[in-house]
């Protein structure tokens, strides 16, 4: 009868594992007690009216479904809803995943079919966006070239009332899928399409819905554009507890407790190197919608002394959630960087060097 009840709702039901789970919170496990090496790294002393180093303002270390160290600066607190920005974009992509599993779109399909202002641009697909590869002209820099950044134009100026508009208005530079070009609005596009995907008023709540809900997150916070769109690819805010339940549904390769929320095709494809692309110094290489720890062909791992499975979802200003298979870890780290002196190999290397018997 339960697996008849189950089945109706469209919940796949899965052999039961003896795993810990965060419900309702997560279990701590104090096991692993020697934290300086990690946190005299990440948590270097610092003044407040300087803004330079490394300026960590949350670390949360999930081994197993257990937290085995966490720290904050003030006034981050467990409970706060960080501003996590480029992080937003994969967990748009995990939204994405639950929507593909319900068979309302595939990878192949060309995104006008679910935006229309795309119809300008009618070979670009889903794909493409996901692979941050759509071929529109876009600049996504911030601080270096405010006049002449794409993105600060949509997010602050001329583009905020409609920002998958002004995204779809680029002009094409190059073919779809052929180059990879990193992309706000390549992002941005994904969140009006998702509109698209979904019956007449389900957009609004369909994250909190799909994905926050059964994960049991309770803090999560959507900006919107003028149109009404999620700003898919910078405002979602998020305690650091809560993203890392996304780093564990991750982790665990898209189940949560009895449901198997993403399909196991959509995390491979999430993790599958976008070969068409270029290294960016210091960050990692790109997947569907996600970071990873893979090298481009003749090129060293982004990551050397961190397992080449480990891949992340990464943020403006130092936000990161790193997964790293190997050792079921899952770490969220927030912060305010601004010099680019952060470094998620040492962290990384840190951590595992912390952690008994794990290392690369």
């Amino acid at each position: 009868m339960l697996k008849t009840l189950l089945a109706i709702i469209g919940m796949t039901i899965l052999p039961v594992c003896a795993q810990d789970w965060p419900d309702p919170d997560w279990l701590i496990d104090a096991t692993v007690s020697d934290w300086q090496a990690v946190d005299s790294y990440a948590f270097a002393q610092r003044n407040p009216g300087d803004r330079s180093g490394i300026r960590t303002d949350a670390l949360l270390i999930i081994r197993d479904g257990r937290i085995i160290h966490e720290r904050y600066s003030t006034p981050t607190t467990a409970k706060t809803a960080h501003l996590t920005w480029s992080v937003s974009k994969s967990v748009l992509a995990t939204v994405l995943g639950v929507v593909q599993g319900e068979g309302r779109f595939q990878l192949q399909d060309p995104v006008s079919r679910y935006y229309a202002p795309m119809q300008a641009h009618p070979e670009v697909r889903m794909a493409d966006l996901l692979h941050w590869a759509s071929g529109l002209q876009w600049q996504e820099d911030y601080e270096y070239a405010p006049l002449k950044s794409s993105v600060v134009a949509m997010l602050y100026t001329r583009g905020r009332n409609d920002m998958a508009a002004y995204a779809a208005a680029r002009s094409a530079v190059d073919k779809p899928g052929q180059r990879f070009l990193y992309s706000s609005g390549d992002s941005n596009l994904l969140a009006a399409a998702l509109r698209g995907m979904l019956d007449a008023g389900a957009y609004a709540d369909y994250p909190w819905q799909a994905l926050f809900a059964p994960l049991g997150i309770d803090s999560a916070v959507w900006e919107r554009d003028g149109a009404g769109s999620l700003v898919g690819s910078s405002y979602l805010y998020l305690s650091a507890r809560d993203l890392a339940r996304i780093g564990l549904l991750m982790q665990r390769e898209g189940r949560w407790k009895l449901r198997q929320l993403l399909p196991a095709s959509w995390i491979a494809f999430n993790r599958t190197l976008f070969t068409p692309a270029q290294a960016l110094p210091g960050e990692a290489n790109p997947g569907g919608h996600w970071w990873l720890n893979q090298p481009l062909a003749g090129q060293a791992r982004p990551w050397p002394d961190v397992p080449p499975d480990t891949y992340a979802a990464l943020g403006h200003w130092g936000q990161a959630l790193y997964i790293v298979p190997t050792h079921k870890l899952v770490i969220v780290r927030y912060g305010d960087d601004r010099d680019g002196s952060y470094s998620h190999n040492e962290l990384l290397k840190r951590v595992l060097a912390a952690l008994p018997g794990e290392g690369t």
